[in-house]
């Protein structure tokens, strides 16, 4: 990895890099389209937020989140803004690729750091507990309040958006292959997050682990830790404390199967088989509506 790669990098890819300022929890974020910028859902705390742009300031708009991969499309205001930056498309990474992370945390100028992927693309649970595939991890070192900013590739296409910081220093990126086409989506104001239950979960191991510990025979499934008045599970009948044991008909020891019933339920009902205390019920989700 050459000085002059990172330099060019930073010419290429570093104006369309912005920094959240007022309405957002700072970070950064980069624009993939013509006034359309992504960043981390979590960045934002108001609809209306105020953005870098280089050495300007611009008014910008929350257009739409989907919190199942932490991803918020932002709409900005004013002329000249910069080029958008393309995402790569149907290139993998492997161990050992170089990559430069990119970021202007809260608008304090930009940072560029190259670095290279540390372990092979893979799974792993994002915000809301569904698995995200192809996630990246990387050497890259950045600043705290990067979260949202791109990593590039040498040609300086969007790999992902930086997103966790691990113990060592290394960055854990959300994958292009995850975002892209939602992020598309979003910016034509349609939403992309699947349905929500409205519950809390406590995996197997430790459901199993709290009915022991009153007194209630262990058994495999998702134990409810809270749930959401209004929604879709309160509506529903389900309870703090109850085990949600099968979806549909298909057993439930991890949370995967649920994810995947409620991704295809669209605004669909879902028959849920629970364990209350001693007791086995069963229970209809009815998905449409508010949630």
């Amino acid at each position: 990895m050459s000085a002059s790669t990172t330099a060019t990098i930073a010419s290429q890819v570093g104006p369309a890099v912005i920094g959240l300022r007022a309405g957002s929890r700072g970070g950064s974020g980069v624009i993939v389209a013509p006034g359309i910028a992504v960043t981390l859902a979590r960045n934002i705390r108001q609809d209306e937020l105020t953005v870098r742009v280089g050495d300007s300031d611009h008014a910008a708009h929350v257009t739409g989140c989907d919190p199942t991969v932490d991803l918020a499309v932002l709409t900005l205001e004013g002329p000249d803004l910069p080029e958008p930056i393309a995402w790569a498309v149907g290139e993998g990474v492997t161990i050992g690729s170089a990559v430069y992370a990119l970021a202007d945390p809260a608008g304090r100028g930009l940072r560029v750091t190259p670095g290279t992927v540390s372990r092979a693309p893979s799974g792993l649970r994002g915000p809301s507990g569904r698995l995200i595939e192809g996630v990246i991890e990387h050497t890259a070192p950045l600043p705290r309040g990067s979260g949202g900013g791109p990593l590039v590739d040498s040609d300086g296409r969007i790999l992902g958006l930086n997103a966790i910081r691990q113990d060592g220093g290394l960055i854990i990126a959300w994958p292009a292959t995850a975002l892209r086409d939602r992020a598309a989506t979003l910016a034509s104001g349609r939403a992309t997050a699947p349905p929500r239950l409205g519950v809390a979960l406590v995996g197997p191991r430790q459901a199993r682990r709290l009915r022991a510990a009153v007194g209630l025979e262990p058994i495999d499934g998702l134990l409810v830790q809270a749930v959401e008045t209004g929604s879709p599970a309160d509506r529903a009948g389900i309870a703090r404390g109850d085990v949600i044991v099968a979806v549909d008909e298909t057993a439930v020891s991890d949370p995967d199967p649920l994810y995947a019933a409620l991704d295809a339920a669209t605004d669909s009902d879902l028959a849920l088989k629970i364990v209350r205390g001693s007791r086995e019920l069963l229970l209809t989700a009815r998905l449409g509506g508010e949630s």
